[in-house]
């Protein structure tokens, strides 16, 4: 018997994920956002945010789960692939 395997989108932002995810849940019927993960104070000289920005959004719908990070352009500590 076949297996189905299921796919997980991870959506990559500059600054709007959060806005992404209201946006989305907003669409889709049943969705809404989980988990806010937000940048602190530590750590601010390497990754440049403001304390309390938007660091990964978490929203899922009957569909699927999907974070949304807010990485920005600079950002190379969490680059999927690399450049």
């Amino acid at each position: 018997m076949a297996t189905v395997q299921k796919i997980t989108p991870f959506l990559w932002f500059d600054d709007q994920a959060e806005e992404a995810a209201k946006y989305y849940t907003g669409i889709f019927k049943n969705s809404k956002i989980g988990k806010v993960s937000r940048y602190g104070e530590a750590g601010k000289e390497e990754h440049g945010r403001q304390p309390g920005s938007v660091m990964v959004v978490c929203s899922s719908s009957t569909a699927n789960r999907s974070p949304r990070s807010t990485g920005g352009r600079s950002s190379s500590s969490m680059r999927p692939f690399p450049s």
